[in-house]
């Protein structure tokens, strides 16, 4: 059984509230989980101190057996100090997508059809 510590997701509408929970993998983000130990409120100033709530001894415990924290997790684990800060980098997500480079090269061939259209009436109009 894979363990993960994740998000779970409450609260009302555009009003988000979430509980950080140990849960099997293959379950509902929102489903079944073994324990929850920790919360978390995004609403809420980021120097508050209802903001975030972790048990980090219970985190460390399903660490210890196997749990693998979500990437937001484990950003609020490093932030803790409970696991290693890793640098992140994805060099791929500034590039364009394939759509938005065939709109630019299609600008492109246009601004340049244009141009040659000039020039081919402003030598007509000389001559």
């Amino acid at each position: 059984m894979a363990l993960a510590i994740r998000l779970s997701r409450g609260g009302a509408k555009k009003r988000p509230y979430y509980r950080i929970v140990v849960a099997d993998s293959r379950m509902p983000r929102d489903g079944r989980f073994i324990e929850k130990v920790g919360t978390y409120n995004p609403t809420l100033p980021k120097d508050h101190d209802e903001r975030l709530r972790m048990d980090l001894d219970k985190i460390k415990d399903w660490m210890a057996k196997g749990a693998q924290p979500t990437d937001r997790v484990a950003r609020f684990l490093e932030n803790a100090g409970v696991m290693d800060k890793k640098t992140r980098n994805n060099p791929n997500k500034a590039k364009p997508s394939k759509k938005t480079l065939e709109r630019q090269e299609e600008k492109r061939q246009k601004e340049e059809e244009r141009k040659e259209a000039e020039a081919a009436a402003k030598e007509e109009a000389e001559a």
